[in-house]
């Protein structure tokens, strides 16, 4: 009998304290290549003076740059906020029993999603091409009151309708999964408690559903805040059209993107953390406790190291 294969039960005191873990020779190998091509990456990182990492640190708290951080973070707060409204409704009405309503909702989400943010964002900005004046009033009817489409659709106002459609169409899946994610016997449950529907959703379903919503949501929000960048193309003050003014007067190119690359980083961080405390908080009496150690494995006495 192996000692790989005998049970802690049939172990003496000596032989529990003779044992040793089993050392894995390519753990070692793998880890002292990681270590390498870190060491590597590190040094590319600061012998390179083409990096030119003096002019970073002066152009990083730049003003114009600090209001391309604010201009970005606007963007993305503003399109996801009302992307997932828009998304919720669209949600409910990809859920209804109602079929026309079922379909727009439906059709919408595809067209949506299906066109690159990028095309969207330049048509957005051209409306004015196809509707010079932006109205309202009653249908085939007068109307009430009009706006010089230029005026209206100014580069910060179009990247704020491009970006939010598009997040409107992704939020509406990931709100439709999470809330079919929820079990039924947990609505039934709830019905012959002599809950209402309304109190079903907000009480039973959303809570529960907010676990599976939560983490692509926030991922979803990560990936606007990147797409922002976009809005560059329409000559958008955003984070990264402000490094390309300066790079454009001073042609220092690559560390004014080293400054922006560094901004999203720290954007991307941070929104990162943020997701993951949400994730933890709705997750509470899903997860196993921080302080319970796992049962004694039945088997092994060596342990891998």
């Amino acid at each position: 009998m192996t000692a790989a294969a005998v049970a802690p039960e049939h172990l003496g005191t000596d032989d529990v304290a003779t044992s040793r873990r089993r050392v894995r020779p390519w753990r070692w190998v793998t880890g002292a290549v990681l270590a390498v091509l870190a060491a590597q990456v590190l040094a590319f990182l600061v012998g390179n003076e083409r990096f030119e990492w003096d002019v970073v640190a002066q152009y990083l708290f730049e003003p114009s740059v600090l209001a391309g951080v604010g201009t970005t973070v606007l963007l993305a707060v503003l399109a996801m906020a009302i992307g997932s409204a828009v998304g919720g409704a669209l949600a409910a009405a990809q859920l209804s029993d109602f079929g026309p309503v079922r379909w727009a909702a439906t059709l919408y989400v595809g067209v949506f999603r299906g066109i690159p943010p990028l095309v969207q964002l330049i048509f957005w900005f051209n409306l004015a091409y196809l509707v010079p004046r932006i109205s309202i009033g009653i249908p085939f009817g007068p109307t009430l009151v009009s706006w010089d489409a230029n005026e209206v659709i100014t580069p910060f106002t179009a990247g704020v309708i491009g970006l939010s459609l598009v997040e409107s169409a992704y939020m509406a899946e990931i709100i439709r999964a999470g809330v079919l994610g929820v079990d039924l016997g947990q609505r039934e449950a709830a019905r012959a408690m002599g809950f209402t529907p309304a109190q079903t959703f907000f009480r039973i379903v959303l809570p529960q559903a907010m676990r599976v919503i939560i983490p692509p949501s926030g991922s979803q929000f990560i990936s606007v805040l990147k797409g922002t960048a976009l809005v560059s193309v329409i000559a958008m003050s955003d984070l990264l059209h402000a490094v390309q003014v300066i790079y454009n007067r001073t042609y220092q190119i690559v560390p004014m993107l080293i400054v922006a690359c560094i901004w999203y980083l720290a954007l991307v961080t941070v929104l990162t953390a943020g997701q993951r405390r949400l994730e933890r908080r709705f997750a509470r009496g899903h997860e196993r406790p921080t302080g319970v150690r796992r049962p004694a494995a039945a088997n092994p006495v060596e342990v891998d190291r």
